[in-house]
């Protein structure tokens, strides 16, 4: 019943996309083509078959100012080396998609598209009602096939190849699934998941607008409103991934934040970030915001084959609130041949005057939804740091296919971000497969384990074996 009701929702989304542009269908004109008088449905699927048997007509490739691509997309989930918070400067937006081009021929700057992302998985945690993978993520439920997101984007992207006028962009998202958890900001339709703690929810995960100044430095894209957190491998998008799970390291950070971050293009190898947002995971006007910065840069190898990514993140007087972690963030991408790259990423965060989970004083103070601290005893509150470390290794295989392995050390020192204090490894081995453009296949095992106490499954298990997967369908 989950899956009709989901599939409702999509096609009352598909509905309202229909009505908004169906008078534009009526008045471009179209090239001729395969799907010259078909209509909607026939368009759609006339972009399935072509996309599945190779054969869909290549354009023209756009412009693009900057340094060559490092990788080629599909198969890996980028082709630039990623900074967060803003469009690449210099790449143009060439994509065409399944649902676009059946409404109007792919025509415009406004885009529509989207994905439906199911996934299973079987592991060595319980079967009985309540079972929980976790610190797993995003496949939080034992032993269930789920729905991890069901999303629709609407975005036109700011023009940032051409260096001559101001552009504008914008970005509206739908998305319902049990993934919600890992995208919920308080005080943004929060209730779902801080007071009933529901499956499935709905949420608004990225909403803003782009504003490009040609004139600034090589370029800079000014983004105003919610995005997703910055630094990281990892994306809450499930198609923005090499893996369906997720790593420890990303399961305790922070998902998004609420601000204005400026993103400037220095040099070719040099990009640089300045923000303030609300806090991590906390809008503006919710209890608890509190101003933050926003630090980094991006550089970039003469060669392309390195990139290092440095952010401070949610920085601010670091008293708790909210997720109020102040985090410094380092990744490193290194590609060490044709077929073979590596991405690496170290995360430091820490919180002061967190109430101890070990005291009745203390845990009145802590905030639902988060955990309190495994604080000294005769402590009310303490400080409380985490650091984290993964490792991914991936070979591409071909023009639809990579493997990737990664291997990821967590050490949650008092147990605030996991809600057990001690060390986590994991080990993840993953296969990515793509049907043309818009089918992606991504089986995995992964083995994991805790060093100091049983923390898997509520604190009934040392470890936990996954055989997990889901299907990306993008539409």
């Amino acid at each position: 019943m989950r899956f009709l009701r989901v599939g409702g929702f999509l096609f009352a989304l598909m509905g309202c996309c229909i009505a908004v542009r169906a008078q534009q269908d009526a008045v471009v004109a179209q090239t001729p083509n395969p799907t010259a008088g078909k209509d909607f449905f026939g368009r759609l699927a006339e972009f399935y078959r072509e996309d599945w048997k190779g054969t869909t007509p290549a354009g023209p490739t756009p412009a693009r100012r900057g340094l060559e691509q490092p990788m080629s997309s599909p198969p890996w989930p980028f082709a630039d080396w990623p900074y967060g918070g803003s469009p690449v400067i210099g790449e143009p937006d060439g994509n065409s998609y399944p649902l676009q081009t059946a409404l109007n021929g792919a025509n415009g700057r406004t885009k529509i598209y989207g994905w439906i992302s199911p996934g299973v998985n079987g592991s060595t945690a319980g079967t009985a009602q309540g079972s929980r993978n976790f610190p797993v993520s995003d496949d939080f439920y034992a032993n269930r096939v789920q729905l991890g997101q069901a999303v629709l984007y609407v975005e036109r992207l700011p023009d940032t190849v051409q260096r001559t006028h101001v552009d504008w962009g914008f970005h509206l998202t739908a998305l319902y699934g049990t993934d919600y958890r890992f995208t919920t900001s308080k005080g943004i339709l929060s209730q779902q998941l801080l007071a009933h703690n529901r499956e499935y929810g709905f949420d608004p995960a990225l909403e803003y607008v782009d504003v490009y100044f040609p004139h600034v430095a090589r370029g800079m894209n000014l983004r105003m409103g919610r995005y997703t957190t910055i630094p990281g491998v990892e994306s809450q998008i499930a198609s923005g991934n090499y893996t369906y799970s997720h790593s420890l390291l990303y399961t305790v950070d922070s998902f998004s934040e609420t601000g204005v971050l400026a993103t400037i293009q220095a040099t070719d190898h040099a990009v640089v970030q300045l923000g303030v947002t609300g806090g991590h995971d906390v809008a503006p006007w919710a209890a608890g915001a509190k101003p933050s910065l926003t630090a980094c840069t991006s550089l970039t190898t003469k060669s392309v084959n390195d990139n290092f990514y440095l952010c401070v993140n949610g920085i601010n007087d670091a008293k708790y609130a909210y997720n109020n972690v102040q985090m410094y963030d380092a990744t490193w991408y290194h590609k060490l041949s044709k077929n073979w790259h590596m991405a690496t990423e170290v995360l430091q965060m820490y919180e002061r005057a967190v109430p101890s989970a070990n005291s009745a004083a203390g845990a009145k103070q802590v905030e639902t939804g988060t955990n309190g601290a495994n604080c000294r005893a005769g402590l009310v509150t303490c400080f409380v740091p985490e650091y984290a470390v993964q490792v991914y290794v991936n070979r591409q295989m071909g023009a639809h296919d990579f493997l990737s392995m990664r291997s990821d050390f967590l050490n949650d020192r008092k147990g605030q971000r996991t809600g057990f204090a001690g060390r986590y490894f994991e080990e993840t081995v993953s296969w990515n497969h793509w049907v043309g453009s818009t089918v992606q296949f991504r089986p995995e095992l992964r083995v994991d384990r805790g060093f100091d106490r049983m923390a898997y499954d509520n604190g009934k298990k040392w470890g936990l074996f996954t055989a997990a997967g889901d299907v990306i369908f993008h539409f």
